[in-house]
């Protein structure tokens, strides 16, 4: 390993990306020497989870430190060790923690554009290019159990990433759509509240943790991404409600990819930039630059007429607003590097750009209807109701699932823009002009159309608004099988003959566990939910062999 690092700094020592620092500030030394060593874990705390404040010991108890700057809901930690390098116990319950959604593994800079977004509950937020979806699962914690968080992702392979994290975290506000971002369509009429649109970028304030940077970025390769970025910030404005809230972010250095982006928006008029630092004052960083060079794939400055939309803008009106973005410095900051700018769209959209996305291929809908979710009713109601005694508002099916979701996400399926779109005259509804691939929290399954069980992970939140397949049992028989014995249904009481299939177990503290009941007692829930549930009650964990 001392060797592979010995390289990746010589490499480092010779990039063009080096070069490229020192044109961009005065002493690129510094930011040399904190842009090199590896990044400590850092992870998020699902605010939401029953035990958070379990967590949250634990972490301290490993010797983390909470991330000072971090103004979210839940908190943020550092732990005393690098990524990836945790061993025995702490790497199995770290794992299982991030499994079961009561953290999220995440770059601490990767956590500044939510908070600068700061969507609160109730509102409807579009996170334009969502994958892998660590920022979509942030801004979930800020909504709570109300609003709706469109995810969006446009290609397949990153899709199916972003509905595993988005199911990891069993969130119910969330709906992840896939679309091409340049085209996404404005739901609702009146548009989003507020658009995270944290573009696609080459990467240049990741060397911490993607080292190949060094050897790979050239000037060039943000030249080549700006378009794209472009069209994306263009439309996410054009989406966003009069007054909303834009966050435009990069984990990219290179003012091209930044500055250079957020002043061509501004020509046409359609936003204004508004202070970052006044939304994030704790966050160590540098206002946004001014002016930059052109350079040349050897990291020469260059005049290159051809260029002309990359260069400085010439009116201080613009000039002026650039100064309120946010560049965060990996050594300011002590880990990656990286750019937002928070813009706010005019009450009347200009004329240009921002008016017009640019033409090109479209993903089509979901030919098949039945794949879409749909809201519960008819005879899938009843039987909810018959096993449950109730039905929550907001529950929907795709499938063998029952899916919860919130009162927003429902006003999105009926809004008016939905209906020009032609979903009610496709036979069995659609989401049009929505590619719905997944929603809300996954609550329940289905099977030759008997409810087959409660899903554990919506099986505490649901306690709130159902009874049927609870039984209130004794903390000690729910120890006694998270330790990995079967109990005999007897063990249930007096009315265990009578108990039959999924059921949830409470103990006197609340602590629910999904159970199937047969002639035995059998635990339906992850091997991750179990290494939790028994960590935090003190009972012992078997480590896994390393593969």
């Amino acid at each position: 390993m001392a060797g592979r690092e010995s390289s990746w700094r010589e490499e480092a020592e010779s990039s063009i990306l080096l070069k490229a620092v020192s044109h961009w500030r005065e002493d690129p030394g510094a930011w040399f020497e904190k842009s090199y060593s590896r990044l400590f874990e850092t992870v998020r705390v699902n605010p939401h989870s029953p035990d958070k404040d379990w967590v949250e010991g634990w972490l301290e108890g490993m010797g983390s430190s909470r991330i000072p700057w971090f103004s979210g809901p839940g908190s943020a930690w550092e732990m005393p060790f690098e990524r990836g390098s945790a061993e025995g116990e702490a790497r199995l319950v770290l794992t299982a923690l991030h499994d079961t959604g009561r953290i999220t593994r995440q770059e601490a800079v990767s956590m500044l554009p939510v908070l600068a977004l700061d969507p609160r509950p109730g509102e409807v937020v579009l996170d334009m290019c969502a994958s892998p979806g660590s920022k979509t699962t942030q801004i979930c914690e800020h909504l709570g159990d109300s609003g709706a968080v469109i995810a969006n992702e446009v290609i397949s392979g990153r899709v199916n990433t972003l509905v595993t994290n988005v199911q990891r975290h069993a969130s119910r506000p969330t709906v992840v759509v896939q679309h091409d971002g340049r085209h996404i369509p404005k739901v609702p009429e009146r548009g989003f509240d507020r658009v995270l649109v944290d573009v696609p970028c080459t990467g240049s304030g990741t060397t911490r943790k993607n080292p190949d940077v060094w050897g790979k970025w050239l000037p060039s390769s943000g030249r080549s991404m700006h378009e794209l970025q472009h069209d994306l910030l263009s439309r996410a404005i054009k989406v966003a409600k009069p007054g909303g809230r834009i966050v435009y972010s990069t984990c990219s250095l290179d003012p091209i990819e930044n500055e250079a982006v957020v002043a061509r928006v501004l020509e046409s008029g359609v936003a204004k930039v508004v202070k970052a630092h006044d939304l994030l004052p704790e966050v160590p960083s540098d206002q946004g630059m001014t002016v930059w060079p052109t350079l040349d794939d050897s990291g020469r400055v260059i005049d290159d007429p051809v260029l002309e939309c990359l260069i400085p803008p010439r009116e201080a009106s613009v000039a002026s607003q650039l100064e309120s973005c946010m560049r965060v410095w990996n050594d300011s900051v002590g880990g990656g590097g990286f750019f937002l700018a928070v813009l706010e769209k005019a009450a009347e959209s200009g004329r240009g750009a921002a008016a017009r996305p640019p033409q090109g291929p479209r993903v089509n809908p979901l030919e098949d209807p039945a794949s879409s979710p749909l809201p519960i009713a008819g005879e899938l109601a009843s039987l909810l109701e018959e096993s449950w005694g109730s039905v929550p508002s907001n529950m929907w099916h795709r499938g063998k699932s029952i899916l919860w979701s919130t009162d927003e996400v429902r006003g999105v399926w009926d809004s008016e823009r939905s209906r020009k779109g032609g979903r009610e005259l496709v036979p069995g509804g659609r989401w049009r002009p929505l590619n719905v691939i997944h929603l809300g929290l996954i609550s329940a399954r289905v099977r030759k159309g008997e409810l087959e069980r409660v899903v554990s992970k919506a099986a505490h939140r649901l306690s709130g608004e159902i009874s049927g397949p609870y039984i209130e049992v004794g903390s000690d028989l729910l120890e006694e099988i998270l330790l990995g014995n079967e109990p005999s249904a007897e063990a249930l009481g007096p009315f265990a003959g009578e108990i039959r299939g999924s059921r949830v177990l409470v103990d006197e503290s609340g602590f629910c566990l999904s159970v199937w009941v047969g002639n035995r007692v059998t635990p339906m829930i992850s091997e991750s939910e179990k290494t939790v549930m028994r960590v935090t009650r003190g009972l012992s964990i078997a480590l896994r062999e390393e593969e």
